[in-house]
């Protein structure tokens, strides 16, 4: 049904392998210590030399036989702190942490990929790079300090996958322009004047203040942002007060946004500012929003994004790659994007007839490990493409 190479159909037994073995093990952002030692020990037994840039992170090179451009494949090694409610036999043996999200999987991908090209490496025109990232799911992510450790180095282009249980088994989503969100944290504090719970006219109630907070945050997408332009803001928190028959003092609200452009994202600052100023005041209070400057959105350079989706459609056909519906998530993919041609996408690994229906991040998360060779032959077939394309040099 798929068009899989010899090589790449050999290695499914030890992609499951690695996979569940990584499942099994997961680690926290930036405590990928184990998991880093035994991805660098992968790539010794294939003969590529790991070099250990950062504390969790590992980068491997394959040398080409003759001159040519670099390419980056990047995967990331972090788990989430979920605790495991699948009953197989490769759940997480470290209560409260959870491979939640497909990082085991991708790193099992590009293991596969440093197989089949460290194979064929004398007939490769230029390098490929294999970055295995950390602490892709915890601001300030992984990305920055490999990138300010040189990763990019005379690198042409990046890319990377997401496996995606919202697509079917057997699909992926590849498209230019932006994929993923710039995603960004909240905090708004509010001072009110405590008082009893009876007597409410001699105090600043800031728990109700908190309320018509929140409500009116949801005039700003529904009301202050270009419909045609996508954007989210949700309060994920709130807090205030410390006894049921006492006005709270204070309220805290926290929560995220997510835009693809940066008009609309200072549109959305100067609202969410204006609209917690002016709500406070009204009531008597005082208000403060702060912002925390999450992953920027991720956007697909066109000539890359083309030579993925030509190796995704050499692998899957061409009515199986479909266009990549953006999303509002964040990834620290961006960072590398921001700086040299690049292109992250969805390959689908949810599958209904094996139960793998529960979302990203959910404790019942699983995939369909039956799409394990088929990342590698993709990311494998964009990686020759690109060294291949004179656009793709320096």
């Amino acid at each position: 049904m798929f068009s899989l190479s010899p090589p790449v159909r050999a290695l499914a037994a030890d992609l499951i392998a690695w996979r569940r073995h990584l499942h099994a093990h997961p680690e926290l952002s930036f405590q990928e210590r184990d998991t880093a030692a035994w991805v660098a020990a992968q790539l010794e037994r294939l003969g590529i030399a790991p070099d250990r840039p950062t504390e969790t992170g590992v980068v491997g090179v394959i040398e080409g036989g003759r001159p040519g451009p670099t390419v980056a494949l990047r995967a990331d090694l972090d788990a989430l702190p979920v605790q495991e409610e699948n009953d197989v036999p490769y759940a997480s043996r470290r209560p409260g942490v959870m491979h939640a999200c497909g990082h085991d999987g991708h790193t099992a991908i590009l293991l596969g990929v440093a197989r089949v090209l460290q194979a064929e490496r004398e007939r490769l025109a230029g390098r490929v790079k294999l970055v295995f990232q950390p602490a892709e799911e915890r601001p300030p992510g992984g990305a920055l300090p490999l990138i300010e450790a040189g990763v990019l180095e005379g690198v042409a282009a990046v890319v990377g996958l997401h496996l995606w249980v919202d697509l079917p088994a057997g699909t992926a989503a590849v498209s230019p322009g932006p994929v993923m969100a710039h995603a960004e944290e909240f905090r708004v504090t509010i001072a009110g004047s405590g008082g009893h719970g009876s007597q409410p006219h001699q105090g600043v109630d800031a728990v109700l203040v908190a309320a018509q907070v929140v409500l009116n945050l949801q005039t700003v997408v529904s009301r202050r942002v270009d419909p045609r332009r996508p954007a989210v803001v949700s309060v994920g928190t709130i807090q205030g007060g410390y006894a049921f028959n006492v006005l709270a003092p204070s309220a805290t609200l926290a929560g995220t946004i997510r835009t693809f452009d940066e008009e609309t994202r200072r549109r959305v600052h100067a609202e969410m500012e204006r609209i917690v100023a002016h709500t406070c005041a009204m009531a008597g209070a005082d208000g403060r929003i702060e912002f925390f400057g999450g992953y920027p959105a991720v956007v697909n350079d066109p000539a890359v994004a083309e030579a993925v989706a030509e190796a995704a459609r050499a692998v899957l056909g061409a009515d199986r790659v479909l266009p990549q519906e953006p999303s509002l998530g964040g990834e620290d993919f961006a960072y590398y994007a921001q700086r040299v041609p690049a292109c992250y996408f969805f390959l689908g690994a949810g599958n209904p007839a094996k139960g793998i229906v529960h979302p990203h991040h959910h404790p019942r998360f699983d995939i369909d490990e039956d799409v394990l060779p088929l990342g590698v032959e993709i990311l494998a077939g964009a990686a020759r493409r690109l060294l291949a394309r004179p656009a793709a040099g320096s």
